[in-house]
């Protein structure tokens, strides 16, 4: 319990009638510092990561669950508090009065989503090393990975590294992440977290340990989603029969969980109402697709290919009846500064790896192809109010 956190809500309430108070709070792509109903998540984690208390490195592990199980909120929550552990390069002072722990290795924690080239992998791992900037240009990929394995051949602890994302990130095989891997000093250890059962997971092999992430229970889910509204909302503004109506929907599901909420108090705070009604949960409902691609995915897009579907997703249905027509449409806005080739083009793209989808379009009697119109999977309110509150 936050209790800071509820006081400050108290201390808003009186001449404050806004329905949302934080949006990153209701977010499904941020995390939380204590992810609700994870604990035995947590202790598994532990037991594997039990040498580095005494000072070693674990061996490599593969964690796995379903989409919204909760993966990303555990690992990056861990790795937050183990970063805090004394390093060789952080160590507390001796005395002796007090006996000290030994320094434990240091903790770095990677998302292949935005760490797709093999410069910004290595990079990332220094620049969790040091206190020093890396820089971003200017600089090789053996320069860095040269500075990596100099920063870590003196070290007598080395470097626990998560990857998050392994089989869901662009552009990154398990092959290549493996030849990474293999790139990096001896005294690295990698923790994996995936989608995939160890069973075709291909990094698995090269793991000691696997452990599995399972769906939410339902009650389980209704707790998150409550504790995310009494962070992000005014009080009193969710009542338990519409969390347990998003939980159900959900099936387990976090991300769409807290995207259906999300989109629901969106809608009630467009209204300028200060409690959400069954019918803002039920339009949410309707709006998050199933199954839906991730919006920490939609979100790592590069930006040009963000500024195309923030422009779709304000089109009208009339305009996305066939790519060309979504094309021009997005072509014309003075927002956009790109040709109608380079739109088509990602539009193209975005299809074949599912963040849209290309739907035939129904009554064609034309001869040649049926022209397709542009549908999303993922919840286009939620993408809107994020990538607007990003800029």
């Amino acid at each position: 319990m936050d209790l800071d956190a509820r006081i400050r809500r108290r201390q808003r309430r009186n001449g404050d009638r806004r329905l949302v108070r934080n949006y990153e709070s209701l977010s499904p792509v941020a995390h939380v510092e204590e992810p609700t109903g994870r604990g035995p998540t947590f202790e598994r984690l532990l037991d594997h990561l039990d040498p580095v208390f005494d000072g070693n490195l674990p061996p490599n592990a593969y964690v796995h669950g379903p989409a919204g199980s909760g993966k990303s909120a555990v690992v990056t929550a861990l790795f937050a508090h183990l970063r805090r552990l004394p390093t060789e390069t952080r160590s507390v002072i001796q005395t002796s009065t007090r006996a000290t722990s030994p320094p434990s290795p240091a903790f770095a924690y990677l998302d292949l989503r935005t760490t797709t080239s093999e410069f910004a992998f290595y990079r990332g791992v220094l620049g969790a090393l040091t206190e020093e900037s890396v820089p971003e240009h200017g600089i090789s990929t053996d320069e860095v990975r040269r500075r990596l394995h100099a920063r870590l051949g003196g070290s007598r602890t080395g470097v626990v590294i998560a990857v998050d994302h392994v089989d869901t990130a662009e552009g990154v095989d398990p092959g290549e992440l493996r030849d990474r891997f293999a790139g990096l000093p001896s005294n690295v250890s990698w923790l994996a977290v995936g989608r995939e059962d160890p069973e075709p997971a291909e990094l698995a092999a090269y793991t000691a340990t696997s452990v599995r992430v399972g769906r939410y229970p339902r009650q389980t889910l209704v707790d998150v989603v409550m504790a995310r509204a009494s962070t992000g909302l005014a009080p009193q503004a969710l009542g338990h029969d519409l969390a347990r109506r998003v939980a159900d929907w959900a099936d387990g599901d976090a991300h769409d969980a807290l995207a259906a909420l999300f989109a629901a108090a969106d809608r009630a705070e467009r209204d300028g109402r200060t409690r959400l009604a069954d019918r803002d949960v039920a339009a949410a409902i309707d709006e998050v697709p199933r199954p839906s691609v991730s919006l920490g995915r939609v979100l790592a897009l590069p930006p040009n290919e963000q500024l195309v579907l923030r422009e779709l997703v304000d089109l009208d249905a009339s305009e996305r009846t066939s790519v060309t027509e979504t094309t021009d449409a997005i072509s014309a806005s003075p927002a956009v500064d790109l040709s109608a080739g380079t739109v088509k083009r990602y539009l193209y793209e975005m299809a074949e790896t599912g963040v849209v989808e290309r739907v035939r379009s129904e009554g064609e009697t034309g001869r040649g192809r049926p022209p397709s119109r542009i549908e999303f999977r993922f919840p286009p309110t939620v993408f809107r109010r994020l990538y607007d509150l990003g800029r």
